[in-house]
């Protein structure tokens, strides 16, 4: 449906990992060898914290339905500003319309989602997904996405004090509803959460056939690996990527995330643990 990546560590120039990897963002919007659609030109979004990010700030966003690789903008606000932590996300609509209110990231005070797949059968659970989130959030669904409903709904269900156990009881949800209509895998996909220090993301379907996920292998071993490649030098030690596909072809410098996977990124590293397996 969509590619996307997340990145934090040392402020950096977002235009390094959007516009300028062998395979950058920007190139998987034309052309996704490993995407369910080679083409992901139905709009993008960029959101990203300031160089000095402080506990709580907000994160400031970039969305337009243009082309990613047609967007002048989006070239001169990467290549001007530096972000410790920002997402990207180009999109693929598979049935919502295009407008600026469908594309990701979503954010909630310092708090930013992104997805890269779909519920499905939404119009069937639509009604009951969206009636289940808090009244106090219903009014900030300004679009008509699944992903949206999904983050709002993550929210409702304790987001905010443990990401992992939040989407975990979000997705059962979105499962049970489903199959009371009929539905017989209503999850798909992968999903990046930050509150602004952390990042989360998830790789999860009902089928056990998720779209892709990889992060990035630690900086200095990449500086061990590649002691030539001078692109890695541009990276600080603590540079962490989560991508739905490597921006490069070299081997061991991207990880695949595995299936049922809740993966962590905080300044200690990678952590991952086991998520919502068939049998849970």
């Amino acid at each position: 449906m969509c590619r996307w990546l997340a990145y934090s560590g040392e402020a950096l120039q977002p235009s390094l990992v959007i516009l300028d990897a062998q395979h950058s963002l920007v190139a998987q919007s034309l052309n996704s060898p490993l995407g369910n659609e080679t083409v992901n030109g139905d709009g993008f979004g960029f959101g990203w914290y300031p160089e000095n990010n402080e506990p709580g700030s907000q994160p400031a966003f970039f969305h337009s339905i243009e082309p990613a690789w047609n967007d002048q903008n989006l070239r001169e606000l990467t290549r001007s500003i530096r972000s410790p932590l920002f997402f990207s996300h180009v999109r693929a609509a598979g049935g919502p319309p295009i407008q600026q209110t469908n594309c990701h990231p979503f954010r909630h005070e310092n708090w930013m989602f992104m997805h890269n797949g779909f519920l499905t059968e939404f119009s069937k659970v639509k009604r009951d997904l969206t009636y289940a989130v808090d009244p106090s959030l219903y009014p900030n669904i300004l679009g008509t996405t699944d992903s949206e409903v999904l983050f709002n709904l993550a929210l409702t269900l304790g987001l905010k004090d443990d990401p992992i156990a939040a989407m975990a009881a979000t997705i059962r949800k979105v499962e049970s509803v489903g199959r009371d209509h009929g539905v017989a895998f209503p999850m798909q996909g992968t999903v990046a959460v930050t509150d602004g220090a952390t990042m989360w993301a998830f790789r999860y379907s009902s089928q056990m056939r998720s779209r892709t996920l990889f992060h990035s292998t630690d900086v200095e071993t990449l500086w061990e690996m590649y002691p030539d490649a001078e692109r890695f030098k541009l990276f600080g030690p603590n540079a962490r990527l989560i991508v739905s596909e490597p921006l490069n072809d070299l081997p061991g410098v991207f990880q695949e995330v595995p299936e049922s996977t809740a993966l962590v990124v905080e300044s200690s590293g990678y952590h991952h643990e086991p998520f919502l397996a068939a049998d849970d």
